[in-house]
This record gives structure tokens, C-alpha cells and sequence, in this order.
């Protein structure tokens, strides 16, 4: 048991100073881009490194797989470098048993990277993401799921009394929406102007977007400036209404699932079915999340592959470089498993479980066809 504890502990202080070093590495070249970016925004340095702390999470989360693939190889060279893997395996403790040690130490950290730092990633993608249209704001398009209704925002071009071109707004309110995102069904459209306030109201049957314009079948409107607008009110079996979003922005505004805390992607998924849209990237990206710790366990595997070994001489960087490559290949497998079941053509479980748990057999058979007691 001491020794366990031993191994493990070493295998989490190379996996924190390696997490540390890619940290401030990405925070030094995404410093660089941000004010690249915001040149134009007088942001300054202080501004460019805070939208960096902010941005970088979301990066550095997703290169904890091969963090910990590094973390895995520097253990097990450092035990062989100093010939203390040399000595425990002959004091008859087995391959597999000193692998346990590392393999449950980097499970317990995938547990924790789950259970906290993807909220804080959702929490500083959402702040970055405010940040940015802050300083860039042009369209002012959202979308929001509620618990029974779709809801959208538009800009909307306007004349003030001058004759002025102004832009307006126009808030959406859908019960439910198709998966395409096309179609809105009893939709309510509110237009406001930016100098008077809500001006007209439209209840729609059904409103089916087109290019540069909303359909709207059998509609009521009602003009909100006058004194009784229940008495002004017409109806129509069509009308349009001018827009500038496509369906793709519409899909788009629901963000990342990256962005959406692994706690409330239950309630999301839900949420965005009851709607009407497809939730199946988020479907995906939940199952991915829930299998992170095997990732990082099947990792750990691939470096003891190639490194738990007494290595000496020009050899030695061949094998890093090996299970650097595996690692890298299991981690470019794992975005292929999720790029096809975004796409439909497999279950979300198995776009998430597959990958992870197809390179811990192979590393598993690998490590007891080496294993010599």
C-alpha cells in the first residue's frame, strides 16, 4: 500500500507541473492572438490577458488526455531512470500492479476534471463569449430554450421619425421549433423599437424561414402605438417578415455543448427535444464527459506500454516517441468517434465509451503478453 501511495503521488506531481507548463504555454501564445484580434479595441494587455484566462480553459481542458499521456511517460522513465521500477519488479510486484497505482490516480483526477473544472470551462466560455459580442456587437441574434417555448432574438432595421435607418429589435417566441430549425409553430413576434418600445405584435399559425425573411402563415397583428389595438388589429393568410438569421445561425446560438455545465446537459438535452431540435451533439458530448476518466486510465496504459521498461541507451526516445503516438492517435480517434455520432452514423454511447475502452484492451493485452511474473 506504500508503495502504491508512493508511485501515485509521483504520477500526480509530474501530471500537475506538465498541466502547469501547458497552461502558461497557452496562455503566452492565446495573449498573443488575443491582441491580434482585438487590435482594433484598444484592449490592452490587461484586457488581452483576461479574455485569455478565459479562453484558454476551454483549450487546456481538452488536451488533459495527452497531459496525462505525458504525465504516464515521465513517471515511468523517472522509476527507470533511478532503477526503482528495476527493484519493485524484483520484489515480485507484477506489471499490472504498479500500473493500478498511477491508472486509479489518473481516474480520480478524469472524476475531478469532470465534476469541477468543466463547469468552471462552461462558466469562462459563457463569460469569454459575453465579452466578445460586448466588444462586437453587430447582429445581437440569441436563442434560449425555456421550459415550454423557444425563444429568439433579431435585429431588426427601423426608420426613426427623422427617416433615419435604426436597428430595432424583435424577440421570438416559439412553442416548438422542427429539428432543421426552419420552422417556428404558434409563434409570437414582438417588434420593439429602440426609441418608443414594443410597436406591433404578430401571432403566427406557423413561421417558416426563408432567405432574408420570415414566412408567416395565418397571422393576427396587432399595432402596440395606438390607444386600443385590439380594435386596430388585422389578419392575414401571409406575411413577412425581414430577418437576417439562417437556420445554422439558429443552431449555432445554442453554443458548444462545451459550454453547457456536464451537471445541466440532462436537463438541456431535454429541453432542446421538448422544442423540437435535435440534441445530438449534446447527446454525444455528455457521454464523451461521462467516459473522460477511462481516457485518461487508457493513457496511463499506452505510456506503461512502451515505457515501464528499464530503458537505456538511443532506444529510449524511440519508445517515448511510440507512446506519444499512440497517445496522439487514441486522442485524434476519440474526435473522429465524435464527429460521427454528431453526424448519426453511430450511438452517442459509442461514440464516448468506444474509443477509450478499445485502447485500455489493446494496452491490457499488450502489457500481459510483456509481462514476465
Amino acid at each position: 500500500m506504500i508503495l502504491s501511495v508512493y508511485v501515485a503521488r509521483r504520477f500526480l506531481r509530474m501530471l500537475v507541473m506538465i498541466a502547469a507548463i501547458f497552461g502558461a504555454i497557452l496562455f503566452l501564445i492565446d495573449i498573443v492572438e488575443q491582441i491580434r484580434r482585438f487590435s482594433d479595441e484598444n484592449i490592452g494587455l490587461a484586457g488581452a490577458a483576461g479574455l485569455s484566462l478565459l479562453n484558454i480553459t476551454a483549450s487546456f481542458y481538452s488536451i488533459l488526455p495527452l497531459i496525462t499521456v505525458l504525465a504516464g511517460i515521465a513517471l515511468f522513465l523517472g522509476l527507470s531512470r533511478t532503477s526503482e521500477l528495476v527493484a519493485i519488479r524484483a520484489a515480485g510486484r507484477s506489471g499490472l500492479r504498479v500500473l493500478a497505482a498511477p491508472a486509479l490516480a489518473a481516474a480520480l483526477a478524469g472524476m475531478l476534471a469532470v465534476a469541477m473544472l468543466n463547469p468552471m470551462v462552461a462558466a469562462t466560455a459563457k463569460r469569454y463569449d459575453d465579452a466578445v459580442a460586448r466588444m462586437k456587437s453587430g447582429g445581437g441574434q440569441t436563442v434560449s430554450v425555456g421550459e415550454n417555448a423557444v425563444w429568439l432574438r433579431q435585429a431588426l432595421p427601423t426608420q426613426d421619425a427623422k427617416g433615419d435607418e435604426t436597428s430595432g429589435q424583435v424577440v421570438i417566441r416559439a412553442s416548438r421549433a422542427s429539428p432543421d430549425a426552419i420552422t417556428l409553430y404558434d409563434a409570437t413576434f414582438m417588434v420593439f423599437s429602440p426609441e418608443s418600445g414594443p410597436t406591433r405584435r404578430i401571432d403566427a399559425a406557423q413561421a417558416r424561414l426563408t432567405a432574408g425573411a420570415w414566412e408567416l402563415t395565418d397571422t393576427k397583428e396587432w399595432p402596440l402605438t395606438q390607444a386600443n389595438p385590439e380594435a386596430m388589429a388585422r389578419t392575414a393568410p401571409r406575411l413577412e417578415l425581414p430577418t437576417d438569421l439562417t437556420a445554422a445561425r439558429i443552431r449555432d446560438s445554442f453554443g458548444r455543448p462545451e459550454a453547457i455545465p456536464v451537471w445541466q446537459l440532462p436537463t438541456f438535452i431535454r429541453g432542446l427535444e421538448r422544442a423540437g431540435f435535435s440534441a445530438q451533439r449534446h447527446k454525444v458530448w455528455f457521454q464523451m464527459e461521462l467516459a473522460r476518466p477511462l481516457l485518461m486510465v487508457a493513457m496511463i496504459a499506452i505510456a506503461a506500454v512502451f515505457t515501464m521498461r528499464h530503458l537505456r541507451g538511443g532506444k529510449m526516445g524511440l519508445w517515448v516517441l511510440g507512446a506519444f503516438g499512440c497517445g496522439i492517435g487514441l486522442f485524434f480517434l476519440r474526435n473522429l468517434a465524435q464527429v460521427l455520432g454528431d453526424n448519426g452514423d453511430i450511438p452517442p454511447a459509442l461514440a464516448g465509451w468506444a474509443p477509450p475502452m478499445v485502447a485500455l484492451l489493446f494496452a491490457l493485452g499488450a502489457l500481459l503478453r510483456l509481462e514476465d511474473g
